[in-house]
This record gives C-alpha cells, sequence and structure tokens, in this order.
C-alpha cells in the first residue's frame, strides 16, 4: 500500500460506532467483528467473535485481507483495536477501498459494554 493511500485515510472519515451500538449487528451476522491489533496483543484477549487480521497486513500485503474482504464483501466490517486509533485507520482505509466500514474504537470499550474477551488457542507451527 502506498504512503499516499495511507495518508489520504489519515485525513479522510469513517463512522464511529459504540460497541453496543454494533453488538445485534455482530450477533445477527450482518457485521463481522474485526480485531486489528498485532499477534503478540492478541495473546491478552480479543472480544468474542472477532476475527484476527492485523492492521500491519491491511497496509502491506493484505496475504490474510484479501481472502478476508472477499468472502465478506456482503458485510458491515467493524474494527476494533487497542485504543482505537488503528482501528480508526483501518476504517478509514475499508471504507475508501469501498467497504462498509466501522471504527468501533478500543478493545477496553468492547469490555466495558460487557462484551466476552476470550483467549485465542495457540496455533501450531
Amino acid at each position: 500500500m502506498s504512503f499516499l493511500k495511507i495518508c489520504k485515510a489519515l485525513f479522510s472519515s469513517a463512522p464511529r460506532l459504540a460497541p453496543l451500538d454494533c453488538a445485534h449487528r455482530v450477533r445477527s451476522g450482518e457485521a463481522v467483528l474485526i480485531d486489528v491489533r498485532e499477534p503478540g496483543e492478541w495473546t491478552s484477549g480479543v472480544a468474542e467473535r472477532a476475527v484476527l487480521l492485523p492492521l500491519s497486513d491491511l497496509t502491506g500485503r493484505r496475504t490474510q485481507w484479501q481472502p478476508f474482504l472477499a468472502a465478506n464483501a456482503d458485510k458491515e466490517l467493524l474494527v476494533y483495536c487497542a485504543s482505537g486509533g488503528r482501528s480508526a485507520i483501518a476504517a478509514r482505509l475499508l471504507t475508501n477501498d469501498g467497504h462498509r466500514a466501522a471504527n468501533t474504537g478500543g478493545l477496553g470499550e468492547w469490555t466495558n459494554a460487557g462484551w466476552p474477551v476470550t483467549r485465542p488457542k495457540p496455533t501450531r507451527r
């Protein structure tokens, strides 16, 4: 992804939604919750039902994002990170690419709203 595209995303806007406004969309399947933190951060816990797709892959080669976006083209993409900064960038990039996306803040906002947090299972390599 070009530096210019990332800069453009920083100065454009995407919707900002509170976790409680998103919960029914995720539960009904009309939206997908996405954790854009980096893999090392996931060990502290992830919001239940979240798909783990790092921002670095979205701004890089998109090896994980490309197949995910193709399979979920009809869904709203609700992104969160640790505090809301990276999810704002991700939501803007996705919106600029034509996807329906919204920033839902940080993981703390989801836990404060009562959303369950799980620990991802370790993967074998």
